[in-house]
Protein backbone atom coordinates (compact mmCIF):
# COMPACT_ATOMS: atom_id res chain seq x y z
CA UNK A 1 0.00 0.00 0.00
CA UNK A 2 2.59 2.59 0.87
CA UNK A 3 4.64 1.54 -2.26
CA UNK A 4 1.13 2.74 -4.18
CA UNK A 5 1.23 5.88 -2.29
CA UNK A 6 4.36 6.36 -3.48
CA UNK A 7 3.83 5.51 -7.00
CA UNK A 8 1.05 7.72 -7.04
CA UNK A 9 2.33 10.81 -5.59
CA UNK A 10 5.54 10.53 -7.59
CA UNK A 11 2.82 10.30 -10.41
CA UNK A 12 1.19 13.82 -9.31
CA UNK A 13 4.94 14.91 -8.69
CA UNK A 14 5.90 14.24 -12.19
CA UNK A 15 2.81 15.56 -13.78
CA UNK A 16 3.60 19.07 -11.86
CA UNK A 17 7.15 18.89 -13.50
CA UNK A 18 6.52 18.33 -16.97
CA UNK A 19 4.50 21.16 -17.90
CA UNK A 20 6.87 23.90 -19.43
CA UNK A 21 7.23 27.38 -17.46
CA UNK A 22 4.76 29.01 -19.39
CA UNK A 23 2.05 26.60 -19.20
CA UNK A 24 2.17 26.09 -15.44
CA UNK A 25 -1.23 25.98 -14.66
CA UNK A 26 -2.71 28.48 -11.90
CA UNK A 27 1.24 28.70 -10.50
CA UNK A 28 3.42 31.71 -10.86
CA UNK A 29 6.15 32.37 -13.37
CA UNK A 30 9.60 33.36 -12.13
CA UNK A 31 10.09 36.85 -12.85
CA UNK A 32 12.32 37.40 -15.24
CA UNK A 33 9.62 35.71 -17.60
CA UNK A 34 7.03 37.69 -16.46
CA UNK A 35 8.88 40.91 -17.02
CA UNK A 36 9.97 39.80 -20.28
CA UNK A 37 6.36 38.91 -21.21
CA UNK A 38 5.36 42.44 -20.65
CA UNK A 39 7.97 44.27 -22.58
CA UNK A 40 6.95 41.90 -25.43
CA UNK A 41 2.92 42.72 -25.08
CA UNK A 42 4.06 46.17 -25.31
CA UNK A 43 7.27 46.07 -27.91
CA UNK A 44 5.85 44.01 -30.27
CA UNK A 45 2.49 45.73 -31.38
CA UNK A 46 4.79 49.15 -31.72
CA UNK A 47 7.08 47.08 -34.04
CA UNK A 48 4.63 46.08 -35.95
CA UNK A 49 3.04 49.44 -35.84
CA UNK A 50 5.97 51.04 -37.57
CA UNK A 51 6.77 48.07 -39.94
CA UNK A 52 3.31 48.54 -41.57
CA UNK A 53 4.00 52.12 -41.59
CA UNK A 54 7.60 52.26 -42.72
CA UNK A 55 7.04 49.40 -45.23
CA UNK A 56 3.52 50.12 -46.41
CA UNK A 57 2.46 52.35 -48.86
CA UNK A 58 -0.10 53.83 -45.76
CA UNK A 59 -1.98 57.22 -46.37
CA UNK A 60 -0.37 58.94 -43.13
CA UNK A 61 -4.15 60.27 -42.53
CA UNK A 62 -5.34 56.98 -42.36
CA UNK A 63 -2.30 55.72 -40.36
CA UNK A 64 0.58 57.62 -38.91
CA UNK A 65 4.23 56.32 -37.93
CA UNK A 66 4.66 56.55 -34.36
CA UNK A 67 7.32 59.17 -35.51
CA UNK A 68 4.22 61.38 -36.46
CA UNK A 69 2.72 60.65 -32.98
CA UNK A 70 5.49 61.32 -31.17
CA UNK A 71 6.03 64.67 -32.74
CA UNK A 72 2.18 65.67 -32.68
CA UNK A 73 2.75 64.52 -28.73
CA UNK A 74 5.61 67.19 -28.62
CA UNK A 75 3.73 69.80 -30.44
CA UNK A 76 0.47 69.82 -28.16
CA UNK A 77 2.60 69.23 -25.22
CA UNK A 78 4.49 72.70 -25.79
CA UNK A 79 1.46 74.78 -26.33
CA UNK A 80 0.20 72.80 -23.04
CA UNK A 81 -2.99 72.07 -24.72
CA UNK A 82 -2.48 68.36 -24.25
CA UNK A 83 -1.49 69.26 -20.36
CA UNK A 84 -5.07 71.47 -20.14
CA UNK A 85 -7.50 68.56 -21.84
CA UNK A 86 -5.40 65.62 -19.63
CA UNK A 87 -6.13 67.47 -16.58
CA UNK A 88 -9.64 68.70 -17.24
CA UNK A 89 -10.38 65.04 -18.60
CA UNK A 90 -9.04 63.75 -15.18
CA UNK A 91 -10.85 66.13 -12.62
CA UNK A 92 -14.14 65.22 -14.58
CA UNK A 93 -13.60 61.08 -13.96
CA UNK A 94 -11.93 61.97 -10.35
CA UNK A 95 -14.99 63.72 -9.27
CA UNK A 96 -17.98 61.70 -11.17
CA UNK A 97 -16.21 57.99 -9.88
CA UNK A 98 -15.31 59.25 -6.33
CA UNK A 99 -18.92 60.23 -5.67
CA UNK A 100 -20.51 57.21 -7.14
CA UNK A 101 -17.66 55.02 -5.51
CA UNK A 102 -18.67 56.53 -2.11
CA UNK A 103 -22.42 55.92 -1.94
CA UNK A 104 -22.24 52.65 -4.03
CA UNK A 105 -20.22 50.92 -1.57
CA UNK A 106 -21.65 50.98 1.41
CA UNK A 107 -24.98 50.62 -0.27
CA UNK A 108 -23.86 47.61 -2.18
CA UNK A 109 -23.16 46.34 1.56
CA UNK A 110 -25.77 46.99 2.86
CA UNK A 111 -27.93 45.07 0.28
CA UNK A 112 -25.75 41.85 0.20
CA UNK A 113 -25.76 41.77 3.78
CA UNK A 114 -29.50 42.57 4.13
CA UNK A 115 -32.09 40.73 1.98
CA UNK A 116 -34.54 43.62 2.75
CA UNK A 117 -32.69 46.27 1.42
CA UNK A 118 -31.88 43.53 -1.37
CA UNK A 119 -35.45 42.95 -2.36
CA UNK A 120 -35.81 47.12 -1.95
CA UNK A 121 -33.31 48.32 -4.06
CA UNK A 122 -32.16 45.67 -6.43
CA UNK A 123 -34.90 45.15 -8.80
CA UNK A 124 -34.28 49.12 -9.44
CA UNK A 125 -30.76 48.86 -9.97
CA UNK A 126 -31.06 46.06 -12.41
CA UNK A 127 -33.50 48.34 -14.46
CA UNK A 128 -31.23 50.91 -14.59
CA UNK A 129 -27.97 49.30 -15.09
CA UNK A 130 -29.56 47.95 -18.33
CA UNK A 131 -30.24 51.52 -19.60
CA UNK A 132 -26.80 52.86 -21.32
CA UNK A 133 -25.68 55.69 -19.58
CA UNK A 134 -24.71 57.59 -23.20
CA UNK A 135 -28.77 57.78 -23.54
CA UNK A 136 -29.34 60.02 -20.62
CA UNK A 137 -27.13 63.36 -22.31
CA UNK A 138 -29.83 64.71 -24.11
CA UNK A 139 -31.93 64.55 -20.47
CA UNK A 140 -28.92 65.86 -19.30
CA UNK A 141 -27.92 68.81 -21.00
CA UNK A 142 -31.91 69.65 -20.89
CA UNK A 143 -31.93 69.71 -16.91
CA UNK A 144 -28.07 71.19 -16.57
CA UNK A 145 -27.48 73.05 -19.01
CA UNK A 146 -23.74 72.12 -20.83
CA UNK A 147 -21.32 72.77 -17.93
CA UNK A 148 -19.47 70.38 -16.12
CA UNK A 149 -22.53 69.26 -13.93
CA UNK A 150 -23.98 66.74 -16.81
CA UNK A 151 -20.54 65.57 -17.49
CA UNK A 152 -19.64 64.53 -14.03
CA UNK A 153 -23.17 63.00 -13.81
CA UNK A 154 -22.80 61.18 -16.47
CA UNK A 155 -20.42 59.66 -15.31
CA UNK A 156 -21.99 59.05 -11.56
CA UNK A 157 -24.88 57.45 -13.58
CA UNK A 158 -22.66 54.76 -15.35
CA UNK A 159 -20.14 54.03 -12.03
CA UNK A 160 -23.10 54.25 -9.27
CA UNK A 161 -25.49 50.93 -10.55
CA UNK A 162 -22.70 48.68 -11.70
CA UNK A 163 -20.67 49.60 -8.49
CA UNK A 164 -23.24 49.20 -6.16
CA UNK A 165 -24.30 45.68 -7.80
CA UNK A 166 -20.69 44.32 -8.16
CA UNK A 167 -20.51 44.68 -4.36
CA UNK A 168 -23.57 43.48 -3.67
CA UNK A 169 -22.54 40.07 -5.46
CA UNK A 170 -19.04 40.45 -3.51
CA UNK A 171 -21.19 40.40 -0.24
CA UNK A 172 -24.07 37.76 -0.78
CA UNK A 173 -21.07 35.15 -1.18
CA UNK A 174 -19.41 35.69 2.20
CA UNK A 175 -19.58 32.11 4.67
CA UNK A 176 -22.32 32.27 7.00
CA UNK A 177 -20.07 30.54 9.01
CA UNK A 178 -18.19 33.53 9.63
CA UNK A 179 -21.15 35.35 10.88
CA UNK A 180 -21.87 32.71 13.22
CA UNK A 181 -18.52 32.27 14.59
CA UNK A 182 -18.79 36.48 14.98
CA UNK A 183 -22.36 35.89 17.06
CA UNK A 184 -20.67 32.81 19.09
CA UNK A 185 -17.87 35.16 20.26
CA UNK A 186 -20.10 38.07 21.59
CA UNK A 187 -20.00 40.23 18.18
CA UNK A 188 -23.46 42.15 17.60
CA UNK A 189 -24.75 43.18 13.92
CA UNK A 190 -22.45 46.58 13.52
CA UNK A 191 -19.60 44.24 14.50
CA UNK A 192 -20.11 41.38 12.08
CA UNK A 193 -21.14 44.27 9.09
CA UNK A 194 -17.87 46.22 10.04
CA UNK A 195 -15.40 43.80 11.31
CA UNK A 196 -16.09 40.60 9.53
CA UNK A 197 -18.26 41.16 6.52
CA UNK A 198 -16.69 44.32 5.03
CA UNK A 199 -12.83 43.25 5.36
CA UNK A 200 -13.35 39.83 4.33
CA UNK A 201 -14.92 41.41 0.70
CA UNK A 202 -12.32 44.27 0.62
CA UNK A 203 -10.42 42.62 -2.03
CA UNK A 204 -13.66 42.16 -4.61
CA UNK A 205 -14.50 45.99 -3.69
CA UNK A 206 -11.18 47.21 -4.42
CA UNK A 207 -11.70 44.75 -8.02
CA UNK A 208 -14.98 46.21 -8.70
CA UNK A 209 -14.14 49.72 -8.31
CA UNK A 210 -10.56 48.96 -11.02
CA UNK A 211 -13.06 47.79 -13.10
CA UNK A 212 -15.57 50.25 -13.22
CA UNK A 213 -13.04 53.25 -13.33
CA UNK A 214 -12.75 52.37 -17.03
CA UNK A 215 -16.42 53.14 -17.92
CA UNK A 216 -15.48 56.20 -16.18
CA UNK A 217 -12.96 56.80 -18.85
CA UNK A 218 -15.37 55.66 -21.41
CA UNK A 219 -18.23 57.71 -20.39
CA UNK A 220 -15.98 61.20 -20.02
CA UNK A 221 -14.64 60.64 -23.55
CA UNK A 222 -18.22 60.16 -24.92
CA UNK A 223 -19.51 63.25 -22.49
CA UNK A 224 -16.99 65.46 -24.14
CA UNK A 225 -17.25 64.39 -27.52
CA UNK A 226 -20.75 66.28 -27.70
CA UNK A 227 -20.13 69.32 -25.49
CA UNK A 228 -16.80 70.53 -23.82
CA UNK A 229 -14.35 73.42 -24.38
CA UNK A 230 -11.68 71.10 -23.35
CA UNK A 231 -10.53 67.49 -22.77
CA UNK A 232 -9.40 64.79 -24.13
CA UNK A 233 -12.57 63.79 -25.50
CA UNK A 234 -13.07 67.10 -27.53
CA UNK A 235 -9.19 66.52 -28.57
CA UNK A 236 -9.85 63.59 -30.25
CA UNK A 237 -13.14 64.77 -31.44
CA UNK A 238 -11.65 68.28 -32.67
CA UNK A 239 -8.72 66.08 -34.56
CA UNK A 240 -11.03 64.08 -36.45
CA UNK A 241 -12.81 67.26 -37.82
CA UNK A 242 -9.78 68.14 -39.24
CA UNK A 243 -7.86 64.60 -40.33
CA UNK A 244 -5.25 65.14 -37.96
CA UNK A 245 -5.06 61.34 -37.12
CA UNK A 246 -2.16 61.85 -35.26
CA UNK A 247 -3.62 63.94 -32.58
CA UNK A 248 -6.17 61.03 -32.63
CA UNK A 249 -3.75 58.53 -31.83
CA UNK A 250 -2.09 60.84 -29.36
CA UNK A 251 -4.95 61.14 -27.17
CA UNK A 252 -6.31 57.66 -27.49
CA UNK A 253 -2.40 56.57 -25.95
CA UNK A 254 -3.06 59.53 -22.69
CA UNK A 255 -5.91 57.64 -22.55
CA UNK A 256 -4.33 53.93 -22.18
CA UNK A 257 -1.66 55.13 -20.37
CA UNK A 258 -3.62 56.74 -17.58
CA UNK A 259 -6.10 54.06 -17.54
CA UNK A 260 -2.94 51.68 -17.13
CA UNK A 261 -1.70 53.72 -14.19
CA UNK A 262 -5.07 53.71 -12.57
CA UNK A 263 -5.06 49.98 -12.77
CA UNK A 264 -2.04 49.48 -11.54
CA UNK A 265 -2.32 51.73 -8.59
CA UNK A 266 -5.46 49.79 -7.78
CA UNK A 267 -3.31 46.63 -8.02
CA UNK A 268 -1.06 47.86 -5.26
CA UNK A 269 -3.56 48.80 -2.94
CA UNK A 270 -5.21 45.48 -3.15
CA UNK A 271 -1.39 43.97 -2.33
CA UNK A 272 -1.10 46.72 0.44
CA UNK A 273 -4.12 46.87 2.14
CA UNK A 274 -5.07 43.25 1.68
CA UNK A 275 -2.02 40.91 1.79
CA UNK A 276 -3.54 37.92 3.08
CA UNK A 277 -5.71 37.87 -0.27
CA UNK A 278 -2.81 38.19 -1.74
CA UNK A 279 -0.91 35.55 -0.10
CA UNK A 280 -4.49 33.21 -0.82
CA UNK A 281 -3.90 33.95 -4.49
Amino acid sequence: MSQESGSIQDFIRAKKLNPTVFWRLAEDIPKPLNTALIVTSIAVPLLLWWLVTTLGNIDPKFLPSPGKVLEAFGRLWSTRELLKDTVASLWRVGVGFLFAASLSIPLGVLMGSFASVRALLEPLFGLMRYMPAPAFIPLLILYLGIGEEPKITLIFIGVFFFNSLMVMDTVKFVSKDLIEATYMLGGNRLQALLQVIFPHVLPGIIDACRINLAAAWQLVIVSELIAANEGLGRRISVAGRFLRTDEIFVGLIVIGVIGLSFDLLFQYLLRVSCKWSSQKR
